[in-house]
């Protein structure tokens, strides 16, 4: 087995005990990207490979410092890395290189990572499909004429071609969860609050995304979270870690006792493509071998609801963060037309509208946790539709039903967005034109552990991210 097939815990394993050299699993990703990721597009602003080697070779001789210690990274287009181009996708900031780094790219370097460079995203997060004016489109690796989903597409199709060992990414809608799902790796989206924002961003009020970590394996998913997870005194709401890679190595190996919620397609209102919900029954079945009660539930919220309120926050936020450049007509005329539409939206909501959405998401949150009570999750397939053509903006129907909006075909993912629950992406399989998928797993607020230890026995059981490699 090459070392770009490795887990992470497995190459910080073999580093720790002098087997290989930092340099040796720096190079082995090197050549890998070298090989695939002209074909991909899922790496970007990759340093000089020259100062990269200096870099790891530096570390050969010193004593491993840090969970992360000796693996390269690619950190998510979105973050800014100190001498490193951050664009965010935007021709805006095309040349962007930052003098610092953000609070997350600083605690990965600080336990040992070594940045190689980024990883591709849509024009400033938006949409789940990876593709923007500086980078261009990234491919999945499963079938190099699909999407690989987004807006954590680039680290997902990296992670699935071994590119990198593990990936950091983000989730507003669904960003860690749908490209995982369609490439067959896991994404965790951890309880708001868990993985701190940096000083100075507005922290009071934008509480809809995240960070969080990505991976092959569970395990791997809770080293990155161990490092990615804290408190940032300079911010509010922040929630106390966990040793998670104790508690996911200590997970039994099957579901017994666990009481699983299986949502569907919430009583009709969510239009699938056909297959995806048969592949996430199936799995269910899979679950209930393993000890789990699966049960099906009615609708317990109009989603209708949910929509709207997700709909307002969001564009008021996108208003709010961006609004200077819809002051600025030039600026503005070279945003993507979703993000115009975004700003735009936002600009016309009222104080009323933003109140009332926002007590619409406190009696979701309020009767997802009385739900909550009763069941260890709440199961949802991760995507309403498989990976589709690279060429598309978005799919503009599903199943016959037409979107209303570039992002609507994405609904799945809101309720548990709209109320900062800890949800896990787990690859479920492939459908009949071998494409991957996977279904949401999430949990009480607070309750990441437990998600990773049931995603734990489920990989355990199943492999799918070894079982099933792309072939590229």
């Amino acid at each position: 087995m090459s070392l770009s097939e490795r887990s992470a815990l497995e190459l910080t394993a073999l580093i720790a005990r002098r087997e290989v050299k930092p340099s040796e699993v720096i190079a082995a990703h090197l050549d890998r990207i070298a090989a695939v990721n002209g074909a991909v597009n899922a790496v970007v602003a990759l340093r000089d490979a020259d100062a990269i080697m200096r870099d790891a070779r530096a570390m050969d001789d010193a004593a491993p410092r840090g969970a992360l210690w000796g693996l390269p990274l690619a950190v998510k287009d979105l973050l800014q890395t100190k001498g490193i181009r951050t664009t965010f996708g935007s021709p805006l900031w095309r040349d962007h290189v930052p003098g610092a780094d953000d609070l997350l790219v600083a605690r990965m370097k600080a336990a040992g990572a070594l940045v190689i460079g980024k990883t591709n995203t849509p024009e400033w997060g938006h949409g789940s499909h990876t593709f923007n004016p500086v980078w261009g489109a990234t491919r999945n690796p499963y079938d190099l004429a699909r999407s690989a989903g987004g807006s954590s597409g680039g680290a997902a199709a990296a992670l699935a071609a071994r590119m990198v060992p593990l990936a950091d990414g983000s989730d507003m809608m669904g960003s860690l969860r749908n490209p995982a799902a369609f490439c067959n790796v896991y994404g965790f989206r951890p309880s708001w609050g868990l993985v701190p924002v940096d000083a100075g961003y507005e922290s009071f009020i934008d509480t809809l995304a995240t960070e969080g970590p990505m991976a092959r394996d569970v395990a791997d998913l809770a080293l990155l979270l161990s490092v990615q997870a804290g408190p940032n005194p300079l911010t509010p709401f922040g929630l106390a870690p966990q040793d998670y890679l104790a508690a996911v190595r200590g997970a039994p190996d099957d579901l017994k006792g666990k009481r699983l919620a299986w949502l569907g397609d919430w009583g009709g209102a969510l239009p699938f493509e056909p297959g995806i919900l048969a592949l996430c029954e199936a799995a269910l079945a899979q679950m209930a071998d393993l000890g789990a009660e699966v049960v099906a539930l009615p609708p317990p919220f109009p989603l209708e609801e949910i929509w709207q309120a997700w709909i307002t926050l969001r564009s008021f936020l996108n208003h709010a963060n961006r609004r200077a450049d819809l002051a600025d007509p030039a600026r503005f005329a070279q945003l993507k037309p979703e993000t115009q539409w975004e700003i735009e939206s936002g600009a016309r909501i009222t104080a009323e509208a933003v109140f009332d959405a926002s007590q619409i998401r406190s009696r979701w949150y309020a009767k997802a946790h009385e739900i909550l009570a009763e069941y260890d999750a709440l199961i949802l397939p991760s995507a309403q539709v498989w990976p589709f053509p690279i060429e598309w903006r978005w799919p503009e129907s599903i199943d016959g039903r037409a979107m209303d909006t570039y992002h609507r075909w994405m609904e799945v993912v809101v309720p548990v967005s709209l109320i900062g629950l800890p949800a896990l992406n787990v690859p479920v399989g492939f459908g009949a034109e071998g494409l991957p998928m996977g279904m949401q797993i999430a949990g009480r607020h607070g309750a990441d552990t437990d998600m990773l230890r049931i995603g734990e026995a489920w990989h355990r059981a199943t492999r799918w991210p070894q079982q099933r490699p792309p072939v590229l």
